[in-house]
């Protein structure tokens, strides 16, 4: 399971709900792209980056 590099977001767990009101857990997975990134203090380096931080300009990304 990876994490948001940025904003730490993760799997987190819910239910599929049938038809006849059944129940069985399911798994809602953020849209995780590995991605070149540069960072603070160790230059470029290849991290986990959800698309909502992608679209927002959070990440500073590598060539």
């Amino acid at each position: 399971m990876a994490v948001c590099a940025v904003c730490g977001k993760k799997n987190s767990v819910g239910n599929n709900v049938s038809h006849a009101n059944n129940r069985t857990k399911r798994i809602f997975a953020p849209n995780l792209q590995k991605v070149k990134m540069h960072t603070n203090n160790r230059g470029v380096k290849r991290v986990h980056v959800c698309t909502r931080c992608l679209r927002s300009g959070f990440v500073k990304k590598a060539v």
